[in-house]
Formats: C-alpha cells, structure tokens, sequence
C-alpha cells in the first residue's frame, strides 16, 4: 500500500569540535525555541548527543515546512557550523516532497531517502 504522508524528516548529524560542546548545547537550546515558536509545521523537533556527535530529530509536515525551517534556523545554523561540522545528513519523504528539497538542500551534501510504504496516524 503507498502512502500518501508528505512527512519529511531531516537527519542531521553534527560532530562538535573538541572543547565546544556546551557551546553547542546553549545552540541548541537556541534551535528549539525558535522553532518552537515560529514553525507551525514542526511535528517534532530534538536533540540527542553521544560523545562529540549530535544528532537533530526533526519532523515536518512536508517539504515547505522544511524549506521554512531552514529560513527561519539559517543564521543559527551558521553559528553552529562555526563550531561543528555535518558528519551526515539524511532526508527522507515522499519522492514529490524531496523533489523540492533537492536543489536548495544540495550544498549540504545530503542522502535522500524516498519512502515509499507507510502510513501516518
């Protein structure tokens, strides 16, 4: 059965450079409640770390809520990269809602994931 969910999740992981990892941590905080408080479309939105590594756990309704995320994140992202780097970066969604993110997503070099059997309660 295909499923008709436009859900999008974004996967990132950041690997924090030595010594700046309560640096990141006061980001992430920062992340949390922008989205929070400006995205509508967030279903989800996380972080958990192991070590140096972080990982974002982020769910959206559907591509145009990624693309606002990343508009309303961008200048925190750019903060965060001063002091960590993207050691991966997975998309997942429904092919037409990846079909959106292909081009404004490829600088950050991502693997996309098409889902293709599911279902969304």
């Amino acid at each position: 059965m295909a499923t008709e969910d436009k859900c999008c999740m974004l996967v990132p992981y950041f690997k924090v450079a030595d010594g700046k990892l309560d640096a990141f941590k006061e980001l992430c905080e920062q992340f949390v409640e922008i989205t929070y408080k400006n995205e509508p479309n967030c279903l989800y939105y996380g972080f958990s770390i192991k070590d140096d590594v972080v990982h974002c756990r982020e769910g959206y309704a559907d591509a145009d809520a990624i693309l606002a995320h990343l508009e309303n994140a961008g200048a925190l992202l750019g903060e965060a990269l001063k002091i960590c780097e993207i050691a991966r970066l997975e998309v997942h969604g429904p092919e037409q809602e990846l079909a959106k993110l292909r081009d404004p997503l490829a600088g950050l070099n991502p693997e996309f994931y098409v889902l293709e059997y599911g279902f969304r309660r």
